[in-house]
């Protein structure tokens, strides 16, 4: 299992109830993290709608994780 500390904006983090959370997981890759968090909270949004970082860097979906790391995911930006 590993510890990732994730953060989360917008929508995602309406839907979760609050902004950042530390979830041991063994999720191999942030896409996987993410499809376990959106079963388990019912976030509306699907992978190809969101960016995601990883200690500071946009990255990829295939990305590996590793115990530590720091995940946020970056919904779509509404302005007016």
């Amino acid at each position: 299992m590993k510890e990732i500390h994730i953060q989360y904006f917008a929508i995602l983090r309406e839907q979760r109830g609050r902004d950042e959370e530390t979830v041991q997981t063994a999720a191999a890759t942030v896409e996987d993290l993410y499809a376990q968090l959106r079963l388990q909270y019912a976030f509306s949004l699907p992978v190809d709608s969101l960016r995601v970082a990883v200690n500071g860097n946009l990255t990829d979906w295939a990305t590996a994780l590793n115990s530590g790391d720091r995940v946020v995911f970056l919904p779509p930006v509404s302005g007016g």
